[in-house]
């Protein structure tokens, strides 16, 4: 059991402040919801490496409680659920931590990457100006691919996402979360995925007909609405 003491959550955020949209700080900010844990969020972004710098690396989420930096969204988990022991488990009992292992890299490795290919075009729109040319570079380098080159695929990659998504699909179908009757690391760790697309692009992953369509509103609603404080993008460039 550990008292917390104040917890501060470094957060990736657009032009917007009020618009954060990692897949992995939502993440970590879901868990801390979860356990009943205040947080003050630091709005970052991507050009902010120093900020984080105690931590040798230049990524977030990056929680920061006491003299201790964290980073890492499932090094974050651990963290809460091992110290924070007296609050609402984020796995639940037995091989719920090894099993929502499998689910966070499944969301990472296989899940991410095919909606990347759909929202990635997007984000510029949604940056700070000090951030676009950073991000363009970057990421362009990763796909080995101008933006635009990707916005051309977009059908062919929401395809892909659709088809990705099976198993989730039956999966919930059959029950209201990924956890079963209530959700916990395993749904943050997938709606993630989803809350990014949600925040940084306006093109719809699902048909409202959809199976995972009810879960995404669930997770939207859960924790106070958290997740739904943050308004789509197409809302906010319509707005």
């Amino acid at each position: 059991m550990n008292s917390p003491s104040t917890l501060r959550l470094f957060d990736l955020a657009g032009a917007d402040e009020q618009r954060r949209f990692s897949p992995y700080c939502w993440r970590t900010r879901l868990a801390l919801a979860h356990k009943g844990l205040p947080v003050q969020t630091v709005a970052w972004r991507f050009t902010d490496k120093q900020a984080i710098a105690a931590t040798g690396q230049g990524k977030v989420p990056v929680l920061v409680d006491g003299e201790r930096w964290i980073h890492d969204s499932w090094t974050i988990a651990e963290y809460l659920e091992d110290t924070y022991s007296d609050t609402p488990s984020l796995f639940g009992p037995g091989c719920g931590r090894a099993l929502a292992r499998f689910l966070n890299q499944w969301a990472a490795e296989t899940l991410q990457p095919a909606i990347a290919r759909v929202v990635v075009p997007d984000i510029p729109a949604i940056l700070h100006d000090k951030d676009q040319a950073y991000f363009r570079s970057s990421r362009e380098a990763a796909f080995g691919q101008s933006f635009e080159a990707l916005a051309a695929q977009r059908a062919q990659a929401l395809d892909n996402v659709r088809r990705v998504l099976a198993p989730l699909r039956s999966t919930l179908a059959a029950q209201p979360y990924l956890a079963g009757a209530q959700p916990n690391y395993a749904d943050h760790a997938v709606f993630g995925a989803f809350q990014w697309a949600r925040t940084a692009s306006p093109v719809a992953l699902l048909d409202p007909a959809d199976p995972i369509a009810p879960w995404v509103e669930r997770m939207l609603d859960a924790y106070g609405g958290l997740a739904r404080g943050v308004a789509p993008a197409a809302a906010a460039a319509g707005s």
